[in-house]
């Protein structure tokens, strides 16, 4: 089942993230497709990687550590896109590849000292809540470079880049907004002596088009590809 819907979702997809690249003077080989798979079983993994996707996406720790355990650690890069817990630093060390979501200092500093006890550099994005949403995680534009100094002299930490999430809205002009505001902040940062981060994870099923005009690097799909998660 799964197979069959990604041999006709994925060219989509692709074509649709070659559009909006060309549309920003980049091509779609500069966006990276992690596909989100929260929620649906294993077969839809094992699907992804036979069509090729190396990428995988989930937002919970104990469905990556159930997922990572079953097909294996090498089988993907594991990428950990939902808010991760301070006490579950250690987890997100020994399982992801790549966490999106490092949005507090507490956090920054236990992904760097369990990395430090693996005898390992960590990589993250810092995530940043340019929406303005109360219900979102992450730093405030006002205080995000002032955070990613701090989080880069870290010393078994890796700030990779930045990640946000838009509202879940139809109103381009909203969706625009939170997208270059965080690539303004990318701009800014790397004003910092000691960044060197490339990566813009930003844009979902709803909204990935509008992102990736905006300077997308990696984008965090899951309904348009595997379609809606199951209950």
């Amino acid at each position: 089942m799964y197979e069959a819907r990604l041999e006709e979702t994925l060219p989509r997809v692709r074509e649709s993230i070659a559009r909006a690249a060309e549309r920003s003077g980049r091509s779609g080989k500069d966006v990276r497709l992690v596909v989100v798979t929260k929620a649906h079983p294993l077969e839809a993994l094992k699907a992804a990687l036979r069509v090729g996707l190396q990428d995988l996406g989930e937002n919970r720790i104990w469905e990556l550590e159930e997922k990572v355990g079953a097909l294996g650690r090498d089988a993907a890069t594991w990428h950990m896109v939902g808010h991760v817990q301070s006490r579950k630093a250690k987890q997100a060390v020994a399982l992801a590849d790549l966490v999106h979501s490092l949005d507090s200092l507490k956090l920054g500093r236990r992904l760097s000292r369990f990395a430090e006890e693996e005898d390992t550099v960590f990589p993250a994005l810092v995530e940043v809540n340019t929406s303005g949403e109360e219900a979102k995680y992450g730093f405030s534009p006002d205080e995000a470079v002032e955070a990613i100094h701090e989080l880069l002299e870290l010393p078994n930490l890796e700030v990779r880049g930045l990640m946000t999430m838009a509202p879940f809205v139809d109103d381009e002009t909203v969706l625009r907004r939170t997208f270059a505001g965080l690539r303004k902040l990318h701009e800014e940062a790397s004003r910092l002596e000691a960044y060197r981060g490339q990566e813009l994870s930003m844009g979902m099923t709803n909204d990935f088009k509008v992102a990736v005009e905006e300077g997308s690097t990696m984008v965090r799909i899951g309904t348009a590809l595997l379609g809606e998660r199951p209950r």
